[in-house]
């Protein structure tokens, strides 16, 4: 359809009071952080925007008594480890604390509290919405996990509306629920934790699948000395991957069901006098009803039992009938320029560990720098060879990167009017 003389004027003023960035980075968890030291790395002009009110909250709102199911050794970002002692566990609030500083130390060009609310093409470019604002960019890098939307079955609205019931998102601490008994919903690691800390206080119910679990004690000495490492850099990281058989057929198992338990282990639950109930499928006269038919008289729910992908913001033909992005390893198929980090099993089971994310982080800004690196090469073929080596070289110091992130937040600033 052609457009009026009026009509382009428009679209014209319009796209000229957009701000424009070579990256835009959606979501500043681990995912995004990682990515942005990486971009800067490579002297990409782009912003990240996180819907957060503070850089880390996304840990700091998790539940009180939450630790991190793997050491210190592995919690580190590229070009900042974590500060812990190596075999420590450390707390969700120092794993937040530890992402706010990453940020600052590489002073990377984040926004908070700037929820997208679109992101579509327009034309050969991408047009990111943040309530009144529109941002165009050549490239988009969708840096969150699967966790966004909470899960819940439908029929929890048909419990009885004197049991206490909430998501694991909301949970904060066994001072949320009356006294009574507990039902989990979900025998992942969330919910295992979950069910041992309820277990001091209340009879606890514990429904699902066993997901499977590590086979030594993550905190032992086996596991230090090589046990740990053997599983979380080799069998998780090189071997469940999408470039081998075995990982291209296990995925699918792995993605549905989750990852086996890293801390805990089922004789912890019979120790802590859990009870093991098989699937939760209905409700039964207010009361939550299990696979093999019995009816719990419980006082308390809590659900864990996962997250929906929560993308529907992306107005773009890029999921398969379930709703799944198409992408391998992160390159989005039939969408040029468009990316995805954090998910799980992205490249390997890794790839929702913070151990196995700022790998997948410089594969996608290597893809990044290499798209951009095409763009200058087409545009300019001769003077602007040289820039693009620049950019995808990747061989900057971690100075270098503090100076240009520095670049990308005052021409923000700028294009912003403050």
């Amino acid at each position: 359809m052609k457009l009026s003389g009026r009509a382009r004027q428009r679209v014209t003023a319009e796209r000229s009071q957009r701000e424009s960035f070579e990256v835009v980075v959606i979501g500043g968890g681990q995912a995004g952080l990682s990515l942005g030291y990486h971009l800067a790395k490579r002297g990409l002009h782009f912003v990240i925007l996180d819907a957060s009110a503070r850089v880390g909250d996304s840990w700091r709102n998790r539940w009180d008594s939450l630790r991190l199911f793997t050491p210190a050794h592995y919690d580190g970002l590229d070009g900042m480890p974590f500060p812990a002692p190596p075999h420590s566990f450390p707390t969700k609030n120092e794993m937040a604390d530890y992402l706010e500083r990453y940020a600052k130390r590489f002073a990377l060009p984040i926004r908070n509290a700037a929820r997208v609310d679109r992101l579509r093409k327009e034309g050969r470019r991408y047009v990111v919405t943040v309530g009144e604002q529109e941002i165009e960019t050549d490239q988009v890098v969708i840096a969150m996990a699967n966790y966004q939307r909470p899960k819940v079955p439908d029929f929890a609205t048909e419990l009885r509306s004197d049991i206490v019931q909430f998501h694991s998102k909301e949970y904060r601490g066994p001072a949320q629920l009356r006294e009574g008994s507990v039902l989990v919903v979900g025998a992942g690691n969330s919910g295992s934790e979950v069910a041992i800390e309820l277990a001091r206080r209340h009879e606890v119910w514990l429904s699902g699948r066993h997901t499977g679990h590590l086979p030594f004690r993550v905190e032992g000495l086996a596991a230090r000395v090589l046990l740990l490492r053997f599983v979380l850099k080799v069998l998780f990281h090189r071997v469940l991957t999408i470039g081998t058989a075995l990982g291209r057929r296990l995925r699918p198992g792995i993605v549905s069901r989750g990852g086996p338990l890293i801390r805990i282990k089922p004789r912890d639950m019979v120790a802590a006098g859990i009870r093991q109930a098989p699937r939760t499928t209905g409700v039964e006269a207010g009361l939550p009803r299990l696979a093999d038919g019995r009816v719990l008289d419980v006082q308390n729910v809590v659900w864990c039992t996962g997250y929906h992908p929560g993308f529907s913001w992306i107005d773009l033909p890029i999921f398969d009938e379930r709703g799944v992005p198409r992408h391998t390893g992160g390159i989005v198929e039939g969408a040029p320029g468009l990316y995805f980090l954090g998910l799980h099993f992205l490249r390997a089971v890794s790839s929702g560990m913070i151990h196995g994310v700022s790998t997948d982080a410089k594969r996608i800004a290597d893809a990044v720098a290499a798209r951009r690196q095409a763009q200058y090469d087409d545009a300019e073929p001769h003077s602007g060879r040289r820039t693009a080596r620049s950019i995808a070289s990747g061989d900057a110091t971690d100075d270098h990167i503090v100076t240009r992130a520095q670049g990308n937040q005052e021409d923000s600033r700028v294009l912003q009017g403050t």
